[in-house]
């Protein structure tokens, strides 16, 4: 099954002619430290379905960036095809082997469409097969079932028209808490992991994660909390010492900067560590979303000050908020997203200059 290899990945580093920072490694692999996402907000709205990712993804794999985020449920099934669709239009320039492809299982994605009734779709293609029970479906939205988690695969295979993916994702798991305990969270858990980890020794996979939105950056003792060492555990037993869980995705940028700063996750040692720190330190790699926040970052200028301790000498704010995104000590890449092709190749300009030194990092929380 066709997967990104050390080797493709290498070579497609080597002909962007960009800076030497901008790749590195993951899950064996060589990744750009940008990575383009697909995630749009407010999936209801009729708007979301009114454009389309896939001149601004070209855009992206042409110029340097071959890291492809995504998710089976963002814009019911959308997403995935509009970067399955840029994936094919390029096969004669670019390698399926060159691109790093990671999708997230956990959400019903219905289809586009959406569906009159939602509710009769979840009967027929969720429960009626018994891919899950009613008892396994939370708010009508999150399924973590082993039957479905395979099905959410398949579908986003045949979506992206790949055969395998490089990673894929948990995705935001600790939504179902607050309705179930920890104790059968975590039982919840150990079966995805399991059924991930038969994914990955069949080679549909190479890899899976866990990508969350507050679940890792929270306060210990909060309903959604999430802590790292118990996932890793799990893990181990499930997969022993050379287990597949090898990423996290959380949000990280310039106006929540918890994931690098706030020390929330206790290890083995009785210390606690922020959630980047943690990750790094039992094996994982990391990669951060919101990278701009929805471009909410840009309410009021920014920083001058800021601007000269990230350094590159760039255009514009967004610029600045990628180079502190891809920046960061312990990330492997950040995500962004855009839809317009000619601001991707601008954004990816970022790829053309060192990354921000880490004691002019970590002096940015002193301004």
């Amino acid at each position: 099954m066709k997967r990104a290899t050390a080797e493709a990945t290498t070579a497609y580093a080597a002909r962007q002619n960009r800076h030497a920072d901008a790749y590195g490694d993951l899950c064996g692999v060589r990744v750009s430290r940008l990575g383009v996402g697909s995630f749009t907000p407010e999936p209801y709205w009729e708007a979301a379905y009114d454009f389309s990712y896939q001149s601004a993804i070209e855009a992206a794999i042409l110029n340097g960036c071959n890291h492809l985020d995504t998710a089976v449920n963002y814009r019911f099934r959308q997403s995935e095809r509009e970067i399955g669709q840029a994936i094919a239009a390029l096969a004669g320039e670019v390698k399926r082997e060159e691109l790093f492809v990671a999708s997230k299982a956990g959400f019903l994605p219905l289809d586009y469409p959406f569906p009159k009734n939602p509710y009769e779709w979840i009967e027929k293609e969720v429960i009626a097969p018994g891919l899950a029970t009613a008892e396994e479906i939370i708010t009508d939205q999150h399924c973590m079932s082993p039957a479905y988690l395979e099905k959410s695969l398949s579908w986003s295979l045949e979506n992206l028209g790949l055969e395998a993916l490089d990673l894929l994702y948990l995705h935001n798991p600790e939504m179902q808490l607050g309705h179930i305990d920890y104790a059968v969270f975590l039982d919840r858990v150990r079966s995805a992991f399991e059924a991930f980890e038969k994914m990955a020794d069949r080679g549909a996979i190479g890899a899976y994660g866990v990508a969350s939105w507050n679940g890792f950056v929270w306060e210990e003792g909060h309903m959604e909390y999430m802590r790292l060492l118990d996932l890793v555990r799990i893990a181990r037993e499930v997969g022993g010492e050379n287990h597949h869980f090898r990423a996290i995705q959380l949000p990280h940028n310039l106006a929540k900067p918890h994931a690098y700063a706030y020390a929330n996750q206790p290890l083995e040692d009785g210390r606690y560590y922020a959630p980047i720190a943690a990750a790094n330190a039992l094996g994982l790699e990391v990669i951060t979303s919101s990278s701009l926040l929805r471009m909410n970052l840009f309410q009021r200028p920014f920083s001058t000050k800021a601007a000269a301790l990230l350094g590159g000498g760039f255009e514009n704010a967004v610029q600045y908020a990628l180079q502190y995104a891809a920046s960061t000590p312990g990330v492997s890449s950040a995500l962004f997203s855009t839809q317009d092709a000619a601001h991707m190749i601008d954004d990816l300009a970022v790829l053309d200059v060192p990354k921000t030194k880490t004691a002019h990092f970590q002096a940015l929380f002193s301004l």
